[in-house]
């Protein structure tokens, strides 16, 4: 990726944020080589690893690691057979500990259930060593220091260490404490070399015999150490030499322990160090609330709401930026101050974010390209050394853009031609444009030259951009307007800061005509554009709200209706077990009676009448299986076609009759005079209204045109993108009735004019069509008649 663009953008002070959230030297080294890439498989692995550890910080507050400390010198010492000290030791055995650790989080996410990407199978290449690892956790503790427990010797050794000072100590409260205190000049115990001292005033010397270590600078303190306390010092540095011979043998021990797993050391060392990396792109996407970008292989970036990621996040305006898709060119004008420079820059650096595998500071689904290479020219070039002015530094710059690139590349420039001649800088400015369209790559270049926003206009895969300016306010929003280019404001803002009518007014008529009826244009442009966008929000929160209140009053009536049948097969089980009751009692009564009439000899109800009664019982029975889901009833009713059946095209909004079934997914729709083949899940039955005894009468709905304008406009479109468009267009058309209709298709190449003369000489149902007139549009649209 070109170095250079990394300045400019400022890509350093990303990775300064990201290391403020590393604790290990590996992720440290990991940032440091962090570069963006092109290629989309690493890049996918890249941002598979964040999505995976973005997840675990929002459920575990990310992956477990303490602070590790940089283990390749002390494995490089390894290597060389040396032996390790405590420290060293110490340091490798975190990272040990912390593989332990690691794995077995990963394995409690695993039983919670968590679904990774990726991490679950990267963890895998962890390699614990248990063994090693504990005998290392026994042996030192955190700073390096031998424990007791490293061994049964050196335990031992030093519990004669302690009980040998003890010894001594207590020999020495005789002096400190005593009647020999008196001849001492403080009454404390000291060391001196290596060995317990009291301090002795000159003049006493002999009184205690021993051994005199040091004295004072005056010479009247001697530090003495007194013959009872001369074995027992001796005993002390025995057995404090004895204990550093236990400790060197016990590193070199452990050094030895350690001797063969070399690799797996390393190994585990860079991926907890990858771990720490991911972790940091997780707690910096949390902060920034950045989102997981997706990829186009096509370099279709379309950005929901990009925010500059180095600018506060509570004041930093957020933008919609789209290239690729239908245009590969945006020209940005307007006046200083507006944001432009900022919006470049969000261009690119979120596009650099992305193919370093971060989460980007925009919405969900956004879009981003894998560019071979990112160029920007940003900024003042000027070089006293070299003796460059502005303009030849620009100039330079963009020239070796221009040897570089392709049509995988992404070009931003600032104020493009900018520091000469207006004339030839708009002249140069649009030269450089066509050469880098020639070469194929996508650019986003601002410019104050009034000329570019005709070349944005005419040329083609090549759209106009402003900022947005507010008239009232007279200042900038820093929105981004896509499609409208930007228009002067230098004679309003000196109108309403008081500049006197007759300045401004004979400003106006120095100004060109077409100039002012083109800011004119521009401006009623402006306010349709955040009239229409306002709208567009108000409506999109209340069909939010609308599906929401929908779900809630579906869910309502599922329930209503699960409710209504429960209690409906209550009832009926309720009925049943009456009429059981009921039928056992009738049984009984009629068995009774008709012993009765056999013990009389003569029949008092007749047999027939029993078995009519007992019929009657019988049928207040009640059927407990439930019908089968109304609404699953009413929606198959709806998908059971057959010819000759009215239906309803959903696409069209119009009724049609059926007349032939083409395959198991199609039918043939007759629609007026039109024959179409329309798939199934497009139809739906109609009410027919010759069986409806509430409607005698036919009602006709010209739906189709309801939202329909008569104006197709297929300028910026790819061509079989425009023709296919075309074909759905003159249907819709001619259902909606419209007389004629008018395509603007443009000047530029031709291609699309010559494509849709082609279609329309084709088309039976075109009565006639011809270019519209010169003053509105000329050969740049075509008015279609039909039949």
């Amino acid at each position: 990726m070109n170095q250079k663009t990394l300045k400019i953008m400022e890509y350093d002070r990303i990775k300064q944020a990201l290391r403020g959230y590393l604790v290990s030297a590996a992720g440290q080294h990991e940032l440091n080589q962090l570069q963006p890439t092109a290629d989309v498989k690493q890049l996918q692995i890249w941002l598979d690893e964040t999505r995976d550890g973005a997840d675990i910080y929002r459920l575990e507050s990310g992956i477990p690691l303490p602070k590790l400390d940089d283990i390749r010198p002390h494995l490089h010492r390894l290597a060389m057979e040396a032996a390790l000290n405590g420290l060293e030791l110490a340091q490798i055995s975190r990272v040990l500990w912390t593989t332990s650790s690691v794995v077995k989080f990963f394995r409690d996410l695993e039983e919670k259930e968590i679904d990774l990407r990726r991490l679950n199978r990267v963890v895998k290449e962890l390699v614990t060593l248990p063994d090693v690892t504990r005998r290392l956790r026994t042996s030192l503790e955190g700073d390096g220091h031998i424990t007791d427990e490293a061994s049964p010797a050196l335990k031992q050794i030093r519990q004669h260490i302690t009980q040998t000072e003890a010894a001594i100590r207590t020999t020495m409260d005789q002096y400190t404490r005593g009647k020999d205190a008196k001849y001492l000049s403080e009454t404390i115990v000291t060391i001196r070399d290596d060995r317990y001292v009291i301090p002795v005033r000159a003049e006493y010397k002999q009184r205690f015999g021993g051994i005199v270590h040091d004295q004072s600078a005056s010479g009247q303190t001697l530090f003495i150490e007194p013959q009872a306390v001369v074995g027992l010092n001796n005993r002390l540095r025995q057995n404090q030499m004895d204990e550093r011979h236990e400790e060197q043998r016990i590193l070199a021990e452990l050094t030895a322990l350690l001797a063969p797993y070399q690799d797996e050391i390393l190994r585990n060392a860079e991926l907890l160090g990858h771990f720490d990396f991911i972790n940091a792109k997780a707690r910096y996407a949390h902060q920034l609330k950045a989102s997981e970008p997706k990829l186009s292989l096509d370099n279709q970036v379309n950005l929901r709401q990009a925010r500059h990621p180095l600018i506060d996040q509570k004041k930093v305006v957020a933008n919609d930026i789209t290239i690729g898709r239908d245009y590969k060119a945006i020209i940005v004008t307007g006046p200083n101050t507006g944001g432009k420079t900022i919006t470049l820059k969000t261009l690119a650096l979120v596009q650099l974010m992305g193919q370093s595998g971060l989460f980007i500071p925009a919405n969900e689904n956004s879009v981003i390209g894998v560019f071979d290479d990112i160029f920007a020219d940003i900024g003042d070039e000027q070089s006293i050394e070299q003796s460059l002015s502005t303009f030849s530094g620009h100039m330079e710059n963009i020239v070796a853009i221009l040897r570089q690139a392709d049509e995988r590349s992404l070009i931003v420039v600032d104020e493009l031609g900018a520091g000469t001649d207006p004339q030839e800088g708009a002249a140069l400015a649009i030269a450089i444009l066509d050469e880098i369209g020639t070469l194929g790559s996508y650019v986003m270049a601002s410019t104050h030259y009034p000329e570019l926003k005709a070349y944005g206009y005419n040329r083609p895969d090549t759209i106009n951009a402003s900022m947005e300016f507010n008239g009232e306010t007279l200042r900038p929003t820093y929105h981004l307007l896509i499609g409208i280019p930007g228009r002067s404001n230098a004679l309003d803002i000196a109108s309403r800061l008081g500049m006197p009518a007759q300045v401004i007014d004979a400003a106006r008529g120095l100004t060109d005509q077409d100039s002012q009826d083109l800011n004119a244009m521009i401006s009623d442009l402006t306010e349709q554009k955040r009239h229409a966008d306002r709208d567009a929000a108000e409506l999109q929160t209340q069909l939010e709200e609308a599906n929401a209140l929908h779900d809630q009053l579906q869910k309502q009536f599922e329930q209503y209706q699960h409710q209504k049948d429960q209690l409906m097969l209550d009832a009926k089980r309720d009925a049943n077990r009456l009429v059981d009751e009921s039928r056992k009692r009738a049984n009984q009564i009629i068995a009774d009676i008709r012993k009765k009439q056999l013990a009389a000899g003569q029949s008092v109800v007749k047999e027939d009448e029993l078995i009519a009664a007992q019929g009657a019982l019988n049928a207040l029975q009640q059927d407990t299986k439930l019908k089968k889901n109304r609404v699953l009833r009413r929606e198959k009713a709806k998908l059971d076609f057959h010819k000759g059946d009215s239906v309803l095209v959903k696409s069209y909004g119009q009724v049609g009759v059926l007349m032939q079934q083409l395959d198991d997914s199609h039918w043939e729709v007759q629609l007026g005079i039109l024959k179409m083949k329309i798939a199934n899940n497009d139809l739906e039955k109609a009410k027919d209204s010759a069986k409806s005894k509430k409607q005698p009468r036919a009602t006709v709905r010209r739906s189709g045109s309801s939202g329909m304008s008569p104006t197709l406009d297929l300028r910026g479109h790819r061509y079989e993108e425009a023709m296919a468009e075309v074909d759905r267009y003159i249907d819709s058309a001619l259902l909606a009735g419209y007389p004629s209709v008018t395509i603007i298709h443009g000047k530029g190449t031709g291609a699309l004019r010559k494509g849709v003369t082609d279609y329309l000489k084709r088309n039976n149902r075109i009565k006639s069509f011809g270019f519209s007139p010169a003053n509105a549009g000329g050969d740049g649209s075509t008015v279609v008649r039909f039949k």
